[in-house]
């Protein structure tokens, strides 16, 4: 029999504290199943590649919004992680020690701004700033492509996109800061000492060594991309799913997170509010596999690369 000690006890508590993410997970998971059986029943797979959104005519297919999601997360990665590792780079390895602190201070304070703040700022100035210098530009001289056709109006995934990313450069600056600042020392003066420039300290050694800690902020950021939703239902334009996919990054549309923000409250009958609980448990669905499969892509690069998980 096990000898009942401070430290045995100790480790029940941290055991069942640590147990609350895997139940918060389990129970949040068997809400949305339970809730959205109802629609799985009626439009069994259809829910899932269907191209309308109709609640009128109780017809349900969250496609264009899954690929709105993607769309929009695609742009915000695409934008937001150059900038926030040239941040993180910039406040560990090049600031000035009477900028880094401050800086540090500034970028952190970002990730506290709430989301409807970007929402507003979105609307009433990047907006304009989008359709007047990205959206019009490229459709006077590219609307001939599919990717930029159509009328711009500043309201789309394009926005939608830039939003996130700037929503996501505190997340994965500051971690991204955080583990640039682990890389000892020794590693950076041993590459100093071959003849190595900054440069490449930073490329080959810096970044090389922290890789999968960068990988997991990176994650991080993608998730809150993912799972946003007051920014993007501001300035997505909510185009109804009766509209069709996806074609034009200049046309309104609907992610998954803005499908339910809009219209949860709003449903008239049972089936409707079960298929806005099946877009969640979709969402949900989504945001595990894309978490799972990124950490076992960065475990296998780096096992091919012989270096270690930190």
């Amino acid at each position: 029999m096990t000898k009942l000690t401070g430290d045995n006890i100790f480790k029940c508590i941290v055991a069942v504290i640590a147990a609350f993410a895997a139940i918060i997970l389990i129970v949040n998971a068997y809400v949305l199943i339970t809730g959205s059986v109802r629609v799985f029943s009626v439009s069994g797979f259809g829910f899932i590649s269907g191209r309308s959104w109709n609640p009128g005519a109780s017809t349900f297919g969250v496609l264009p919004a899954i690929l709105g999601t993607l769309i929009t997360s695609g742009i915000a990665l695409l934008v937001g992680v150059p900038l926030s590792l040239g941040i993180a780079i910039f406040i560990v390895e090049m600031a000035p020690r009477a900028v880094r602190v401050p800086f540090s201070y500034l970028i952190e304070m970002l990730a506290a701004v709430p989301s409807v703040i970007y929402g507003l700022w979105g609307m009433f100035v990047l907006r304009f700033w989008v359709l007047d210098y990205i959206e019009t530009p490229l459709n006077t001289y590219l609307g001939w492509f599919p990717l930029f056709s159509g009328t711009p109006t500043g309201y789309g995934f394009l926005t939608a996109g830039l939003i996130l990313a700037i929503m996501i450069i505190p997340t994965i600056a500051s971690v991204s800061r955080e583990v640039i600042s682990a890389v000892p020392n020794s590693i950076k003066e041993a590459a100093y000492g071959i003849g190595a420039t900054k440069g490449e300290v930073i490329h080959h050694w810096v970044l090389s060594y922290g890789r999968s800690g960068i990988f997991g902020a990176i994650i991080l950021g993608l998730g809150r991309a993912i799972g946003e939703t007051m920014a993007v239902t501001m300035v997505i334009g909510n185009a109804a799913g009766a509209k069709g996919m996806p074609v034009s990054l200049f046309q309104p549309g609907q992610t998954l997170p803005s499908l339910i923000a809009g219209g949860f409250f709003d449903s008239q009958t049972p089936l409707q509010s079960s298929a806005y609980i099946g877009a969640g448990l979709v969402l949900l669905v989504i945001s595990l596999l894309i978490n799972i499969a990124a950490h076992v892509m960065v475990t296998r690069v780096l096992k091919v690369k012989g270096g270690a998980i930190e």
